[in-house]
Formats: C-alpha cells, sequence, structure tokens
C-alpha cells in the first residue's frame, strides 16, 4: 500500500513524553499542565451528564455555547458574531485546522506556513492536495520577512497559516503584522486561517492581536481557539472555529463527515462554566507569566538564557554558552543526563537551521517547575565544568 503521508512518523511530543515516562524523567516537553482543574467544571459535567445531554450535539455544536462564544469574543475583539452562521464547535483547535484546510485547498493549491511549525499543518495541507510553502522564523527574534512572504505569492496560493501566541517560538505578533498580512492577501483568492488556541496567554503588558479584531482579516479568516488552553484542560478536546458565513458554510461541509459533533455533555458544562465565570481566560496572563518568571529566575546564572517568552505555555531554553547548536543533541541529553523532557524546535522546520534553543512547558506546578530548574541548573554546571 502507498502512503498518503510518507515520511510522516510519531510526533516529536508523543516520543518524548513516552521516554519521560520510560526513564521516570520530569516532563516539560509536552504542552499539558500537570495540576488539577477547576472542580467546578467537573462537577457542570456531571451535571450536564445527569441532565441527560448523553446524545450527539448538534453538527454544529450546543446553541447555549455558541452563544457564549459570541459574546465572549464581541468583548475581547469587538464586533457582533452570529452564533448560528459563524461559530462552529469542534473536536479541539487541530480539528477546525484540519477541516478549515480542507474546506478551501484543493489539488495543486499551495499554503504557507511560517516555521518552526505546528506539526499538524502540512499534513493537513497534503491530505488536501496541495502542497505547503515553509518560510523560515529565524532565531532570536523568529520574526516575519513580508517581503520574502510576498516573494512566495502564486496564483496556485489559496492559504496562509498564521499562528499567534506562537507555538514553539514563544512569540507574539504585532498589527503592524496583521496589516502586512492583510495587504499581501489584498485582492487576491488566499484565505487565513488564524491559529490562535493561546489568546490569553500573553505576557509583560501586551495585548494579543486576533485577525478577527482587524476587519479586512476578519472577512478571509478562519480563527481557531481551544477552551483545552484557556480551561487547563487540554484532554477537554473541545474547540471552536471563527469564520465569515460563506467561510463557516464550507467548513461545516467538511465538519460534518469529519467528527460531526462533539461531546454533548462537556459543551453543555463549558457554556454553564462560561455562564457562572464569564471573565474565564483574564486571569491567565498573570498566572502564567508568575510561572514563566518563577522558572527564569530559579536558572539565573546558570548558563542557560531564557529570553522571556512573549505567550503561550512555553519559554524557550538557549544553551548556546554551554554547547554547539544541536537542539535534537541536547534534548537527548537532557534528557538522559539531566532528567528534563523538553522539546527540540528542529522537527517543527522543513529546513532547520542551526539551533541552540529548546522548549520547555510552564504549565505545570510550581514544584514539578523547581524540581525541573534544579536538574537542568545542575546539568549546566556539569556542562560548564567539563568545557573549562
Amino acid at each position: 500500500m502507498s502512503s498518503k503521508l510518507p515520511g510522516v512518523g510519531t510526533t516529536i511530543f508523543t516520543v518524548m513524553s513516552r521516554r519521560a515516562r520510560e526513564l521516570g524523567a520530569l516532563n516539560l516537553g509536552q504542552g499539558f499542565p500537570d495540576y488539577d482543574i477547576d472542580p467546578r467544571l467537573a462537577e457542570l459535567t456531571g451535571e450536564a451528564m445527569r441532565q441527560g445531554h448523553n446524545q450527539y450535539a448538534p453538527m454544529e455544536g450546543v446553541a447555549e455555547l455558541r452563544e457564549r462564544i459570541a459574546r465572549k469574543l464581541a468583548a475581547s475583539y469587538g464586533g457582533d458574531f452570529d452564533p448560528q452562521t459563524q461559530i462552529t464547535v469542534t473536536l479541539g483547535a487541530t480539528e477546525a485546522i484540519y477541516s478549515s484546510v480542507q474546506a478551501v485547498v484543493g489539488p495543486g493549491d499551495e499554503a504557507i506556513a511560517f516555521d518552526p511549525a505546528y506539526d499538524s499543518y502540512e499534513p493537513a495541507v497534503r491530505l488536501a492536495g496541495g502542497r505547503c510553502i515553509r518560510l523560515p522564523l529565524l532565531p532570536p527574534e523568529f520574526r516575519y520577512d513580508w517581503d520574502r512572504v510576498r516573494a512566495a505569492i502564486t496564483p496556485r496560493t489559496r492559504l496562509v497559516l498564521f499562528n499567534s501566541p506562537h507555538n514553539p517560538s514563544c512569540t507574539v505578533v504585532t498589527r503592524g503584522d496583521l496589516d502586512q498580512l492583510a495587504a499581501i492577501v489584498r485582492g487576491r483568492d488566499i484565505v487565513v486561517v488564524s491559529d490562535e488556541v493561546y489568546e490569553h496567554v500573553v505576557f509583560d503588558g501586551r495585548t494579543h492581536a486576533s485577525v478577527l479584531s482587524h476587519p479586512e482579516l476578519r472577512e478571509r479568516s478562519f480563527a481557531v481557539f481551544s477552551f483545552g488552553k484557556t480551561l487547563h484542560a487540554t484532554g477537554l478536546r473541545v474547540g471552536y472555529a471563527v469564520a465569515p458565513p460563506p467561510l463557516t458554510g464550507e467548513l461545516r461541509k467538511v465538519h460534518q463527515y469529519n467528527t460531526f459533533s462533539i461531546a454533548n455533555p462537556l459543551q453543555h458544562a463549558i457554556a454553564a462554566y462560561l455562564t457562572e465565570r464569564p471573565d474565564t481566560g483574564r486571569e491567565l496572563p498573570a498566572f502564567f507569566q508568575a510561572k514563566r518568571d518563577r522558572l527564569r529566575g530559579a536558572l539565573a546564572g546558570s548558563g542557560f538564557v531564557l529570553p522571556p517568552a512573549q505567550g503561550t505555555f512555553f519559554q524557550l531554553l538557549d544553551f548556546g554558552a554551554l554547547l554547539p547548536p544541536g537542539d535534537v543533541e541536547f534534548a537527548e541529553r537532557a534528557l538522559t543526563a539531566g532528567g528534563v523532557a523538553t522539546i527540540p524546535l528542529s522537527p517543527f522546520y522543513a529546513e532547520p537551521p542551526k539551533l541552540s534553543v529548546v522548549r520547555l512547558c510552564i504549565a505545570k506546578r510550581d514544584d514539578t517547575l523547581d524540581a525541573a530548574a534544579a536538574r537542568l541548573a545542575d546539568l549546566a554546571g556539569r556542562l560548564s565544568r567539563a568545557g573549562a
């Protein structure tokens, strides 16, 4: 049998998490919290099941949840969002991205993605029969080269895959970046998929620049969000896509034959939770910035450099002062000799540059972060002494 995705293997997240379990290492690799969710969310999930919400949900999502989402979007980004024609509940953000790509990309089409790119983007494009054009964001700043983006546009370009706050580089885009993107796609048959799952996790007083807050981009974009990130519960697998009615119609054509509908009691529970706590998400910048600063403070003076993350669940660690570039090799060393699982950035590039950074997850208990920092500091000391 001929594979439709030759060369695609198990994701780096699965590999590193499995090896962390096997070696008894602390897992700062895969981006999931190791602390409990709000008990009220668990209570509301049980209540929803006891109330009989145990059969298929509507294909487009439970009406009460879509209405709560519309209110949240209006408060966050301004404007009105029709829950009937613009909001679709999906099986996490990954399904929203996949279904969006399938809705607009066909055989021979091209989609632009920015490396380091989340690993689900290119397979979705290839399964649609398209070709993914990978443009690098280069360290240390990981900023967009908009001239290079303009040069990459062809008559076959149908999609731009955009992500902010950006995983895994931990950067956020500016309003100026959105203006540049809008100018590039203006007058062309190009749609944007904007992965905004970390919308609330921005630091140092920054504001998330959403395509939904940009009038021009809002009319030609799928914006993708995740309750798993906002509610500290990645296992919920409840996300949503926001798009103008014509794009929503095309998305739902794919969604109905992909997952059809999403867990009914979870949707009712989340809707009830948002009704009780309408400010959900506003506490996340301070919550995660404190964890970022705790980890950075614990490793200050270790020999590792941790440039302050601008957003996401993550923080980069630069080992370049202690070892030559080679992020995959360092991740292996950190795991086996340091007892800490990290994620290298090279697997997220089509053509990786020489990298001296790995990604750490800060969505962990404080004692987990402290223990991991102690192990990494000890590793840094051993590396420093070995190089002296």
